[in-house]
């Protein structure tokens, strides 16, 4: 299990006392096609700079598409993705240099401990000698998986295996960090370290995360980006998003006989039951009941009524 932890991750002496490099990514109109009938991705443009991106969006949405056109894993259909000014497709190492990635079906070899897989991965990636060795006691120590340094990978939980892989991510100190569905089968306090740490390191560099837990996204994100269909909805920050319903969101006691008729008429975003009956959360543009009355919007209020209005064909 994470355990928060001080440690800094350290910064190599040769970018000491330099000018802050320029770091921006930039998707123009970006679009994946799989067959005829089935688009990943669909005319997708952001522009990126450091900070946290939270990727938000249904399970099939296009994150996962996005994440690996962005990786240099895939090629585009259509539309570019430049890194400073280069086109990633057409001269991918520039960025490769500066990435770190964590998949969504992030890896293993079992029989190998964490200094031997990181070691392994390091190669990789170019990296060896005994600065290296000293960047993975560091990243372990990130982590908080030092004392289980030696132990086979085959016997570390799917926590312990998720640090592993923000470490093999973290080795090259990168300059863009793209974690795909990190936190997914993680515990609740497990999932709260997690996202935690990745605040922690995204300092001055590009973070992108990808996600369908909303309160990922909430914690650690300093710009949102909500995708759907392979459709970007919209950008802003969570600021920008929440005043999107302000108004808009309702909460309505009602018995617990009437919830799916409430659930036909209206956007639910939560329930909770109490003595009286079902207190319902509802994103609505006027009041659902005269009993219901008015409360502060949530960024989970928010990302439902995107989506809704999107799948309403409601949004410009």
């Amino acid at each position: 299990m994470v355990t928060q932890t001080n440690t800094p991750v350290r910064t190599t002496p040769s970018t000491i006392n330099m000018q802050p490099e320029q770091m921006v990514m930039s998707i123009q109109n970006v679009s994946k096609q799989y067959n005829n009938e089935h688009w990943g991705l669909r005319d997708f443009t952001l522009e990126l700079g450091p900070g946290v991106l939270g990727l938000l969006g249904p399970n099939g949405a296009g994150k996962s598409t996005l994440m690996r056109i962005l990786a240099t894993i895939t090629k585009a259909t259509a539309g570019s993705v430049t890194w400073n000014g280069k086109d990633v497709a057409r001269s991918p190492d520039d960025l490769r240099a500066v990435l770190g990635y964590l998949p969504q079906d992030f890896g293993v070899y079992p029989n190998l401990n964490a200094v031997e897989f990181l070691e392994y991965m390091a190669a990789i990636k170019g990296l060896n000698g005994k600065a290296t060795r000293q960047r993975i006691d560091e990243l372990l120590q990130v982590v908080n998986l030092i004392e289980a340094r030696r132990r086979p990978l085959g016997g570390f939980s799917g926590g312990m295996k998720q640090r592993v892989g923000i470490a093999q991510a973290l080795l090259n100190d990168p300059k863009v960090l793209i974690v795909d569905e990190p936190t997914a089968g993680l515990d609740p306090e497990e999932r709260v370290r997690f996202r935690n740490l990745l605040s922690d390191l995204s300092g001055e560099r590009i973070v992108i995360l990808s996600t369908h837990i909303v309160s990922d996204v909430e914690a650690t994100a300093s710009d949102i980006a909500l995708i759907d269909k392979g459709h970007l909805l919209t950008h802003a920050a969570p600021e920008a998003l929440l005043g999107s319903v302000a108004g808009r969101v309702w909460e309505w006691t009602v018995p617990s006989a009437e919830i799916q008729t409430v659930r036909q008429k209206h956007l639910v975003s939560s329930t909770m039951r109490t003595g009286e009956g079902v207190r319902l959360r509802i994103v609505s543009e006027s009041a659902p009941d005269q009993e219901a009355h008015n409360v502060a919007p949530t960024l989970e209020d928010a990302y439902l009524y995107v989506i809704a209005q999107n799948r309403n064909g409601r949004l410009e």
